[in-house]
């Protein structure tokens, strides 16, 4: 099994300097790739933008991000995401997401009313098909794999019948393992496979345990019945917390992991940051 982490640098403003700082030490360090998250409705940096300029300070690492699939039209976003994958040379890794439903995002995105998981569900293979044969310019890799994440039956059976992978966040390992099987359950039904190295989970760290308190909040705002696990076995506090997480995980069938820190990182800390992750995880990638 190839454990692989990817490093989560896109909150906050825009701040080339921030941004250029953490990247190039995400590469030196040796992590597989860096990570940022579509969050339109809060200052943050949009990650087609974001992942081109990483492209252009970096020469190894691999570029993935959440991206929100609406409020544009398939052809564009198509295009947009084919002329991405070519200009970071083919490291471009995609996994949709629905949003986080804040005040105001489903009418700028233009899905107020609608089922987001059903209309992924419906992009996805008008993605694909123009990818193969109905573009001016197409993706270096062939095919551009799109993920899915969610954790309850519908975006689990969705996940299974259109992903490529499934990159989940806050449930428990012996939950994600459960959910890597009913993925995989369903894919079967479908008359597809998933490749079995293709599951993993965005981890949210704190380095201390006051900074618990902010995923706690989060997590009150955003209630998951689906998972009864308390939140700091969720959210690991301190390196020896992160790398158990990281290993029961692993002994769950799970391979891919975006760490990110709860707390805010001040922009010149980003460096520190990434040496301290770099210390307590590297060597679990294999």
């Amino acid at each position: 099994m190839k454990v692989r982490f990817a490093v989560s640098v896109g909150s906050g403003p825009p701040d080339a300097g921030r941004l250029g700082a953490a990247v190039e030490e995400v590469e030196r360090r040796g992590f597989d790739t860096v990570w940022m998250s579509d969050v339109p409705s809060v200052p943050s940096t949009d990650p087609s933008l974001g992942l081109a300029f990483i492209a252009a300070r970096t020469e190894r690492v691999r570029l993935g991000a959440n991206f929100i699939p609406f409020g544009t039209q398939p052809y564009l976003l198509a295009h947009r995401l084919a002329q991405l994958d070519r200009l970071t040379g083919g490291r471009l890794l995609v996994t949709f997401v629905p949003g986080l439903d804040l005040p105001g995002e489903r009418e700028a995105l233009g899905t107020a009313g609608s089922h987001r998981g059903r209309m992924m569900e419906e992009l996805i293979p008008k993605l694909r098909r123009l990818w193969a044969d109905g573009l001016p310019v197409r993706p270096v890799q062939a095919p551009l794999e799109i993920w899915l994440g969610g954790a309850g039956p519908d975006a689990i059976a969705r996940a299974g019948r259109v992903s490529d992978g499934w990159l989940g966040s806050q449930v428990s390992p012996k939950r994600a393992g459960e959910i890597r099987q009913a993925i995989q359950d369903e894919a079967a039904r479908a008359g597809r496979t998933i490749d079995p190295e293709h599951f993993g989970l965005s981890l949210g760290y704190a380095r201390r345990s006051e900074d618990i308190e902010t995923a706690a909040r989060i997590r009150l705002r955003r209630p998951r019945p689906e998972n009864d696990a308390d939140i700091t076995e969720l959210v690991p506090v301190g390196a020896a917390r992160l790398r158990r997480l990281i290993g029961q995980l692993v002994d769950n069938g799970l391979s891919k992991f975006v760490v990110r820190p709860i707390a805010r990182v001040e922009p010149d800390s980003w460096p520190e940051e990434v040496g301290w992750l770099a210390d307590t995880v590297l060597d679990l990638q294999t």
